[in-house]
């Protein structure tokens, strides 16, 4: 590994939701930044966490989280607990008092720390399940909703109108990923948004993911006089370099990403699978064996045999699914088995990811 050559400092990342790390990959990969902390309750899985980011605090719960003694950050992630508004869950939405309504403390962190970035990573259902709050104070309801409506109208005034639109009234049911961008919109940033299915990359499985990338609408100069008392917190944060939030492709990456650009340089290239594959994996062979050519490595055994449950998926296969490298989750000797795949179900893939920021920061780019 060579030095870099731009000696600049690194965007600093604050990691909320951080799972195994599968987000944090892709945003330092994509901006050349680096986590500086984290936030992950569930213990084996910090220690995953904590073994590939050795020295890095967990912050823990989110909900108890000091937001004023946090150290700043360029770029703020997390992918907010996908249970409520998944498609196959019971469908509770972003409302108060569920594990999905955690975002409304993402929103408030975005709110005290005032990043520069917010990446966010969720479910295909945040598009469709609902998100519900409690009225805002003066909030006059029958003012907005005249009694002389029709009793269609009456319908219709409990819905959001259409995807396009966020409503007029927080009390209103919204879509959850309305009310998120619309969260974003009041916190001052611009948000662009992408669904990106993991086979797009490559991936032998579909697996859609939504992407919201925010930035501010403010330059850092504007938002320092706007937000005079976190000022001097701010000395320690890395400027923005001649406005880019990629690296400049002669940058070196950082060992832990390194492999993330192996993986992008074999997208799209043409595979055929040889005639073992082919007895091995039948219909599903040409898919293994793309992504073992983009992955740089075989497809391991699929599922753990047991004569008393059946056979069981494998950890190790589930991590090759998500394209992580060897031993991500599975060597850490920290997880259960059972611990293990559900790490990796809720995990982030990391080429998935890293696609559609790419994505949207040329719209964002050409937009500007």
């Amino acid at each position: 590994m060579h030095d870099r050559e731009d000696q600049s400092p690194r965007l600093k990342i604050g990691s909320l939701f951080s799972g195994y790390g599968g987000l944090d990959l892709a945003v330092e990969h994509v901006f050349d930044a680096e986590t500086v902390w984290f936030s992950e309750l569930n213990e084996p899985v910090a220690r995953v966490f904590s073994r590939h980011w050795p020295g890095v605090p967990n912050l823990g719960d989110i909900t108890a989280i000091n937001r004023h003694e946090v150290e700043p950050v360029d770029i703020l992630i997390g992918g907010f607990p996908c249970q409520d508004v998944s498609t196959v869950g019971k469908r509770a939405g972003l409302a108060p008092g569920t594990r999905s309504g955690l975002w409304a403390h993402m929103a408030e962190a975005i709110d005290a720390l005032q990043p520069e970035w917010v990446v966010i990573e969720n479910v295909r259902g945040l598009l469709s399940s609902p998100a519900t709050r409690p009225p805002a104070e003066g909030d006059h309801r029958d003012l907005r909703n005249p009694g002389d409506a029709t009793p269609d109208d009456a319908t219709l005034r409990e819905l959001e109108p259409d995807p396009w639109h966020l409503g007029d009234n927080a009390a209103r049911p919204l879509r959850a990923h309305g009310a998120v961008l619309g969260d974003l919109a009041d916190l001052r940033l611009d948000a662009r948004w992408i669904g990106l299915p993991a086979s797009l990359v490559g991936a032998p499985h579909h697996r859609l993911r939504i992407f919201i990338l925010a930035h501010r609408t403010l330059p850092y100069p504007a938002r320092d006089r706007l937000h005079a008392g976190r000022r001097d917190a701010r000395t320690g944060a890395s400027q923005a370099r001649d406005d880019r939030a990629i690296a400049p492709d002669h940058r070196l990456r950082a060992p832990r990403t390194a492999w993330l650009t192996e993986q992008e340089a074999r997208v799209g290239d043409a595979v055929v699978a040889d005639r073992r594959t082919v007895q091995r994996w039948g219909r599903y062979a040409d898919a293994i064996t793309r992504w073992e050519h983009i992955t740089g490595r075989p497809a391991p055994a699929p599922a753990l045999l047991n004569d008393a449950d059946g056979p069981r998926p494998a950890p190790a296969f589930v991590e090759w699914l998500m394209g992580l490298p060897t031993g991500w989750v599975t060597d850490t000797g920290e997880l259960t088995t059972n611990q293990q795949i559900t790490a990796l179900g809720n995990g982030v893939l990391p080429l998935q990811a890293s696609t559609a920021l790419c994505s949207l920061i040329g719209t964002t780019r050409r937009e500007a």
